[in-house]
């Protein structure tokens, strides 16, 4: 089984990098975060294109943001198994906009939104000051405006993947919205936010549990 693994905001497959060596066949994708041109299809082209033209079955692997552009290359790949690891869930016609407010995230940031306490508190201080060295990855607010294109959700097996210590998409508020909108109640996996930085023994072990 081949694994395509879609980062979320900011779009880099660095994000991957601590995860790859773990599975047997993986490929982490770049989206075109950056691009003020690029919606949610480019982003959805970008994801094809990481799978090249190798056949077969592959499972999609999606992070945070990744969850809004990951089901839409399941009519064009053979997707055994769409992974939502902490990540958005998409109605038809939503946009990424609105989906703070419908899901009622928007009331669980009152205070604000800080890197280290809500994305990195968790990942090794080694593998922060990497990240925070390369500077804030850009994202464009293009893709978040685009509604959400498909008619439903894809017709393929769903896992929805929740970290226990994810500060901001807390595990609560990721079960309530997945068995609202997919009828999945999620499993538990270690760490936060950041969990392919954070745990990637625990996230390979999980992934290759079912794959």
């Amino acid at each position: 089984m081949r694994y395509l693994l879609v980062p979320g905001a900011g779009g880099r497959a660095w994000y991957w990098h601590r995860l790859l060596p773990l599975l047997p066949d993986a490929t982490a994708v770049d989206l075109p975060a950056a691009d003020p041109e690029a919606g949610l299809v480019e982003y959805a082209e970008a994801i094809v294109a990481a799978a090249g033209a190798a056949d077969g079955p592959v499972t999609v692997v999606a992070q945070s943001m990744g969850g809004l552009s990951a089901p839409l290359v399941c009519d064009r790949l053979d997707v055994r198994e769409l992974v939502l690891l902490n990540a958005m869930v998409p109605r038809p016609g939503e946009t990424g906009h609105e989906w703070w407010e419908a899901t009622g995230h928007a009331d669980l940031m009152t205070g604000g939104l800080d890197p280290v306490l809500h994305f990195f508190h968790d990942v090794p201080e080694e593998v922060r000051r990497e990240a925070f060295a390369q500077g804030e990855p850009p994202q464009t607010a293009r893709p978040f405006e685009d509604p959400w294109p498909l008619e439903a959700w894809p017709e393929v097996p769903t896992r929805v993947l929740t970290a226990r210590d994810d500060r901001f998409f807390p595990p609560d508020f990721q079960r309530r919205v997945a068995q609202e909108r997919l009828g999945v109640t999620p499993e538990l996996v270690p760490g936060g936010h950041l969990v392919a930085l954070s745990r990637p023994a625990e996230l390979a072990e999980s992934l290759l549990r079912a794959g």
